[in-house]
């Protein structure tokens, strides 16, 4: 083992997929980055970019049957470019985990005990607990001695004061089932709001920041002093903000009614409000660009969605701005939030006593890097700042292992 390792392996791993970038945390370098997809299906698909030495994408489909294939064929990728899992320059992998409850609040080095706890969440994250876990359980049969550290998504929200992560109901109830809000993304809001700070020439402690995490998922938070306090996922993430397939906020008695009138199951329910609401429910597309297009050739119906989802982010925008009480940004992050400059330009529209305005020139460009897009006169910035959220989970699991 090298006196000084510095390389972290982070890993993202789905139901059927397994992201993964590998960097050098002595200089922040992506040194390789793939997706292993449709795993256990009759053709799966291997994407793997040799960053460090500025070759070619390869990509091979071929029947990868498990997690444990996924990470072996992973290995024989990162090892054909000098970069393989026995290499005594990694210092540790990372492990992107969706649910840590109330228990985790920073990063975590995996135990018995520690693995134990994340299945004991999987009541309240069924979709991505379990898909965790199994990454965790192969990576740790692959490197037995290596360090595996848990990022959590809802770490960064466990600060949030009990006013804003209770919901009113029966409060016995609520702690017998882990129902509370518990916020999700927030590697990525923990990440945005500390460059926004850095991009405004301050200390993070010394800033109040809304941050829109606009992709396919979206939700928004509001960070007081570096702490978020309040977000707008809840106890999973179909709460909140209009997203991609899922529809945010719902009077929950729209459930009752569904059930009792329309005859749907709980299952049937679950996917109506996952897979087949928000945009794609709204107008057929979940792609800001085509509703874009859509609306240039005068269709009303992605209109009407692209104005619902704005309506929604102008809710949230406000109601951050009277939780903060002063508002020192506004920074828009992920797919959509970085590249749709006429959501970002509608969300802040009419908002201008309140301080927030865009330029449109500056709004209009295109770059991956931070940027204000407000006038230099406005009380309020406003933000572009591309989120990086395998960076922020590397950066953590570095500065874990290393302490």
């Amino acid at each position: 083992m090298t006196a000084n390792p510095t390389r972290v392996l982070v890993l993202n791993s789905g139901s059927s997929s397994v992201k993964y970038q590998l960097l050098d945390m002595a200089d922040g370098a992506r040194l390789a980055a793939g997706l292993v997809e449709r795993i256990g299906e009759e053709t799966s698909r291997l994407v793997h970019s040799p960053l460090a030495t500025g070759g070619d994408k390869r990509e091979q489909e071929a029947p990868i049957a498990d997690h444990e294939a996924a990470l072996q064929a992973v290995a024989a990728e990162l090892a054909a470019d000098g970069l393989g899992l026995d290499s005594p320059e990694l210092a540790a992998i990372g492990h992107r985990v969706v649910h840590g409850g109330q228990k985790f609040t920073a990063p975590t080095v995996i135990t018995a005990e520690v693995l134990a706890e994340i299945e004991r969440l999987v009541p309240v994250a069924p979709l991505h607990n379990p898909a965790n876990i199994t990454g965790i359980r192969t990576a740790q049969a692959l490197r037995p001695d290596l360090p595996q550290v848990a990022v959590f998504d809802t770490a960064f929200h466990t600060t949030m004061p009990e006013s804003a992560a209770r919901y009113a109901i029966d409060t016995a109830t609520a702690d017998a089932h882990m129902i509370r809000r518990y916020g999700f993304h927030g590697t990525s809001h923990a990440y945005v709001s500390r460059e926004t700070a850095k991009l405004l020439g301050k200390d993070p402690s010394e800033v109040n920041v809304i941050v829109l995490h606009l992709g396919n998922g979206a939700s928004a938070s509001a960070v007081e002093r570096g702490r978020c306090v309040d977000t707008s996922m809840g106890l999973t993430p179909l709460e909140g903000l209009v997203m991609g397939t899922r529809s945010g906020d719902l009077d929950p008695a729209v459930l009752l009614h569904l059930s009792r009138n329309a005859g749907m199951s709980t299952d049937e329910i679950d996917t109506l409000l996952n897979k087949k609401s928000g945009l794609i429910g709204l107008c057929g597309d979940n792609d800001m660009r085509e509703i874009r297009r859509r609306i240039d050739e005068g269709d009303a119906q992605a209109r009407l969605a692209f104005d619902i989802y704005v309506h929604r982010l102008k809710k949230y925008i406000g109601a951050y701005y009277a939780v903060l009480g002063t508002v020192d940004a506004v920074a828009f992050t992920a797919g959509v939030g970085e590249n749709a400059a006429p959501v970002r330009e509608a969300a802040v529209a009419g908002l201008e006593a309140l301080g927030l305005a865009v330029d449109a020139g500056l709004n209009a460009v295109r770059s991956g890097e931070p940027r204000l897009i407000s006038p230099e006169s406005a009380r309020v910035a406003v933000a572009v700042v591309p989120t990086d959220e395998e960076l922020e989970i590397a950066t953590q699991t570095y500065d874990l292992v290393s302490a």
